[in-house]
């Protein structure tokens, strides 16, 4: 047999191979940057640019003001402009943000921060340019004689931007206000006057859909995390603009940069470090690069190693670079400083949570920071419980826009995707009560407006708490996690859980049900996202049980609110029983003794309520309790909401019964 012919050789295969840039890659591989779906890229378009905006105004001490405006231009085409109040960017800087993968300032920073890598807003406007071919436009404003109009795309080929205006060098916008005016109107510029900020504007391939998942969610969510930030919001179905008002006036504290723990560094990096280092010594390297190596710790690492302290770090060998490695690992080293941390505090997550989430109790709590991987991290979490489900609060014109625009098979997906919080329990519930079908397609249903009646009456009127599981909103520095919710530490952390000990109803591995909604946030210099998407956190050990001890802590004072709350009902259905027989009392014993029988009734009335007097609790805003015989004490980070819905009516129910029990009475009176 003849051998087989080659079809290459070596140097045709090393002819073809070349280097492949960082936007080359994500062109390719652009899901993995969050821009797998039109719907799901128009949500992370506006996500980056705020988070940016939201960065740099912090950075410069200034209070944050953005404005988000989202316009269709054609189908399945839209144009996301986003302005803030910031510091502006410098002339040079505005193409290497916008045009540049992996370009940026926070990498090397070790200190809290929303962004990372340096890839999001130039990865979005790198999508822009791919969907529509549109370049990105770009307006920032230094000062109000110094500012610049950019029109910007990406080589994908070289990772470098391409100035497409002013002769590749941009243009500057006139200084004076009928110059501006007029410079502003003829390049269709909607600049908000402001002293200093930035505006961009993206056109891109996308889809907009309100619900969960989309820009509407992301704002609201964000509103919660940062109550400093005031967001002006018009979507492309709203009239008018919509407005978050901050609900504080206070900066977040600055985070302060720290340098790396020596627990976090890998042998290979440590190496690298050393051989390029040029301290003549190791405990200068020790303490010029590393965070909480003192003198005296690094003697005992040396001493642990066989390595003088007075050796020249890029004189060692391998060998002695991991006996060091391993002597670090082995001595016990302080936690990082947690400066560097800037958290959302427990007062402004109640305030957040109950500005947006209806309910009746609220709670919050704050872990001690730790570490991971000698990078310093800290765990919030609030809790809400109780309120009238979202299906409730929806109108029927907005319930017609959400069918038109889902792209669920069935009736029972629409419910389950748009409406967070509601398991297939309440789904069937509202279906079943509106007598449609299951597998009924919301595009048939828009054809039938009696059946869009049903369905929205159907959402008022039945009751989904039994039903309706917890919601969970995920935060990571500030920035909400809207995707691969299953694959997230939070949310494996929050299944695990045991919510029966606190008077929930849960299924093994599933979520708890109710009307209850959890906030966790990690605040971290360096957040272990599983993708450069940036959606979900990865399982660390140490973060896990960071989670499930706030978690209990505010599982505890939901127990205690639940038990107070079952025991009022309890004695209110006791007070009941016996309202149902005072009336035949009374007149029994006026019968016997002949004494007045409505003094009879308001005695043994009184003896009821004193018998019964848990059914008449009161607590102020601050969850306190304003009877002094009340023994609860929910401690701080509490606030209760006046009174409940099943409170209110159970005192309804006593005065009717009250009332129907002496009528009763009286007539059984005038018979004897």
């Amino acid at each position: 047999m003849s051998e087989p012919k080659r079809r290459v050789t070596a140097e045709s295969m090393a002819a073809s191979q070349r280097d492949i840039s960082v936007s080359e890659f994500f062109a390719k591989n652009r899901h993995l940057l969050g821009f797998d779906n039109p719907r799901k890229a128009l949500l992370t378009t506006v996500k980056e640019a705020v988070d940016n905006s939201l960065d740099a105004c912090e950075e410069a001490g200034i209070l944050p003001e953005i404005w988000v405006k989202i316009n269709e231009t054609g189908v399945n085409r839209y144009k996301v402009s986003i302005q803030d109040n910031g510091p502006g960017i410098l002339k040079k800087q505005i193409p290497l943000i916008f045009g540049k993968l992996l370009y940026g300032s926070k990498f090397h920073r070790m200190r809290m921060s929303r962004g990372q890598q340096g890839i999001g807003i130039s990865a979005a406007g790198m999508y822009g340019v791919l969907t529509t071919g549109k370049p990105v436009r770009i307006v920032s404003q230094v000062s109000p004689r110094n500012t610049h109009f950019y029109e910007i795309r990406i080589n994908t080929k070289k990772n470098i931007p391409e100035i497409l205006n002013g002769e590749g060098d941009g243009l500057v916008v006139p200084a004076g206000r009928e110059e501006r005016a007029v410079f502003l109107a003829e390049h269709q510029i909607p600049w908000v006057e402001t002293g200093t900020g930035t505006r961009v504007a993206i056109e891109l391939e996308a889809k907009y859909q309100r619900g969960r998942g989309s820009v509407d969610e992301y704002l609201e969510e964000t509103a919660i995390a940062n109550p400093h930030v005031r967001l002006h919001y018009q979507g492309p179905e709203d009239e008018t603009e919509r407005m978050y008002e901050r609900s504080t006036d206070r900066l977040p504290p600055e985070p302060k940069e720290i340098k790396p723990h020596p627990y976090g560094v890998e042998l290979g990096r440590l190496a690298d470090m050393m051989r390029h280092s040029s301290d003549q010594s190791l405990k200068s390297f020790f303490e010029n690069h590393f965070s909480r190596v003192s003198g005296a710790i690094c003697k005992t690492v040396c001493e642990k190693a066989n390595v003088s302290v007075r050796t020249w770090p890029s004189k060692l060998h391998r060998e002695e670079i991991e006996r060091i490695f391993r002597a670090l690992q082995e001595t016990k080293i302080p936690n990082p400083s947690t400066d560097c941390l800037s958290p959302i505090g427990e007062d402004l997550l109640l305030k957040g949570l109950h500005q947006v989430v209806p309910g009746e109790f609220y709670t919050a709590a704050t872990r001690p920071p730790a570490v991971y991987r000698g990078n310093p991290f800290q765990v919030e979490v609030a809790l809400a419980y109780g309120g009238a489900p979202v299906t409730q609060s929806v109108s029927l014109s907005l319930l017609q826009e959400l069918l038109e625009e889902t792209d669920a098979r069935t009736l029972r997906q629409f419910l389950m995707n748009t409406f967070a919080g509601i398991g297939t329990d309440g789904a069937d519930k509202i279906i079943k009560a509106s007598r449609l079908s299951t597998r009924l397609s919301p595009a048939k249903l828009i054809t039938t407006p009696n059946d869009i009646k049903a369905l929205y009456q159907a959402m008022k009127n039945v009751n989904i708490s039994e039903g309706q599981s917890m919601s969970i909103y995920r935060y990571a520095n500030r920035v909400p996690l809207q995707f691969q919710t299953s694959a997230c530490a939070m949310t494996q952390t929050v299944m695990n859980m045991n919510w029966r000990n606190y008077g929930l109803q849960q299924s093994r591995g599933s979520l708890p049900r109710g009307p209850i909604t959890v906030i966790v946030h990690l605040a971290s210099v360096w957040v272990p996202f599983t993708s450069e998407s940036k959606e979900a956190i990865a399982s660390y050990p140490e973060i896990q049980t960071e989670i499930r001890l706030a978690l209990q802590a505010v599982g505890r004072k939901l127990g205690m609110f639940l038990k107070r709350r079952q025991r009022v009902k309890e004695q209110a259905d006791r007070r009941g029983q016996f309202m149902r027989y005072l009336g035949e009392i009374a007149t029994a014993i006026h019968r016997i003794t002949q004494e007045d029988r409505d003094k009879i009734l308001e005695h043994l009335m009184e003896v009821a309520r004193m018998r019964t007097q848990a059914a008449d609790m009161q607590f102020d805003e601050s969850g306190r309790p304003i009877l002094p015989r009340e023994e609860e004490d929910y401690g701080e980070n509490v606030l209760i909401v006046e009174k409940s819905p099943l409170e209110r009516m159970i005192v309804r129910n006593q005065e009717s019964s009250q009332e129907s029990q002496q009528i009763a009475g009286e007539k059984v009176a005038e018979a004897v």
